[in-house]
């Protein structure tokens, strides 16, 4: 005899709704190809729209303690344990781009302690780790202590590219490939930041900014602390005049 799944009594009259992307359905979905990546992704839409404020992020922390995620990724017919599906469905889920992660740490460095964030890649997402490595987001102050340190893997400039601007085609990547050989690897992650936060998602803006840094000088902290030069960024290396460039 087939098994006897608990029934489902059935959603409620009144709720609040979960806004998810139509490219969740159109895009996403059909590459998902584990159950426990589908349950995480769906789920994160479910908790980032409990959330408030700017700051909207999934802790690693949290979803490993949290009893109903995990209870789904018990599955009779899964050979991992669920805190293994979470681990595996969190790897997934930041290869295949949907999360975007970044690395806290926390306490003196001789004993540090490690979190993992994670921000859907979303437009909103995106900016939102822009600014959190620019140092501009001042709602992170309430979240991290003084002494904490952000550390991110640098990504190549392809997956900067895709995450941030688009679609790449092969004239794209060869102008990225001229972009590493001519540019340090970190002016160009600060290039596609500027652009993200000043809205500006074109190769053609990253390109005017990074040879402005090259012809009149790039100034690191123009006599500043690192959180005060940070807040300048996109006014000294952002400014109207490459706007000409990208608008069309």
């Amino acid at each position: 005899m087939p098994k006897t799944l608990p029934g489902f009594i059935g959603f409620p009259e009144k709720q609040r709704p979960v806004i998810v992307p139509d490219s969740f359905f159109t895009d996403l979905l059909p590459q998902i190809d584990d159950l426990a990546e589908l349950k995480l992704t769906v789920y994160a839409f479910w908790l980032l729209n409990e959330q408030s404020g700017e700051l909207r992020y999934l802790a690693g922390s949290d979803l490993r303690a949290d009893e109903r995620l995990l209870n789904s990724l018990n599955l009779e017919s899964d050979l991992r344990t669920p805190q293994a599906a979470l681990e595996d469905a969190l790897e997934r889920a930041v290869a295949r781009n949907t999360f975007l992660r970044m690395d806290v740490e926390t306490g003196d460095e001789a004993d540090p302690l490690r979190a993992d964030w994670y921000f859907l890649n979303t437009a909103k997402g995106r900016r939102m780790v822009a600014l959190i490595r620019q140092g501009k987001l001042s709602e992170l102050q309430n979240v991290l202590p003084d002494e904490a340190r952000l550390h991110v893997e640098r990504p190549n400039v392809f997956v900067l590219y895709e995450q941030n601007i688009g679609l790449m085609t092969e004239l794209i990547a060869e102008q990225l490939r001229d972009m590493e050989r001519t540019y340090p690897p970190e002016w160009i992650q600060e290039a596609f930041e500027i652009a993200v936060v000043a809205n500006k998602r074109a190769l053609r803006y990253i390109q005017a900014v990074l040879r402005r840094w090259e012809t009149e000088g790039k100034n690191e902290t123009n006599g500043r602390s690192g959180r005060d030069s940070a807040s300048e960024k996109s006014k000294n290396y952002a400014p109207d005049e490459f706007s000409d460039l990208i608008i069309r």
